[in-house]
């Protein structure tokens, strides 16, 4: 008898590696995955009422003179102020969980295995939706670490945009699978080949 194709959310913390697992994990199971950074990209950048409400909430200065979102204007005015943090989660969030959820559900009517890459996954209830989540985590050192190279970031603005998070040791408690992303990639793929033959 086939096995019950499944939808896989994958969550974690800002730089533990859940966009390379989720990766390694698309490669190994053939799967289609959806990506949310790349669906906020895509509304930021294409739909014009996304673009006219980002204009009304946070003015024009966070776009160019012809019109490109100017993406790290915008990411420093949301993490220094929670309230615009929440209006840009407001415009987004349901436009976004409208995409993949039907994705989903239609990847689950044709019975396919459904990866979806959500880091906000447990904030916005979408692990409902998922029939098994991984949260891919680290230490907090090697996080951090990764944050501060990735982003170019100090220690206090990595520290501040990882505390904005629900807290890592909480989303793992939460997980049906952990995968650990202290080591080189090496190990990542290992877990990773670990999980595609659990769902193959």
């Amino acid at each position: 008898m086939p096995k019950p194709r499944i939808v896989i959310g994958i969550t974690g913390g800002i730089s533990t590696g859940k966009s390379t697992f989720s990766r390694l994990l698309r490669d190994l199971t053939a799967a289609p995955l959806f990506d949310v950074d790349r669906a906020a990209h895509s509304l930021t950048d294409n739909d014009p009422e996304v673009r006219r409400l980002l204009r009304e909430e946070f003015g024009d200065e966070i776009f160019s003179g012809d019109g490109v979102l100017n993406r790290a204007a915008l990411r420093a005015i949301v993490f220094a102020d929670s309230e615009k943090k929440r209006a840009l989660e407001q415009i987004l969030h349901p436009r976004i969980r409208r995409q993949w959820s039907t994705a989903a559900e239609e990847s689950r009517q044709s019975g396919q295995l459904f990866l979806a890459d959500i880091p906000l996954l447990y904030e916005t209830e979408g692990e409902l939706l998922c029939d098994r989540v991984v949260v891919v985590a680290c230490s907090r050192e090697i996080q951090q670490q990764r944050l501060m190279a990735r982003a170019r970031l100090s220690a206090d603005a990595a520290r501040a945009m990882i505390e904005s998070q629900m807290p890592l040791p909480q989303k793992i408690s939460r997980a049906d699978h952990l995968i650990w992303n202290n080591g080189p990639l090496s190990v990542l793929e290992a877990q990773a080949g670990i999980l595609a033959q659990l769902w193959n």
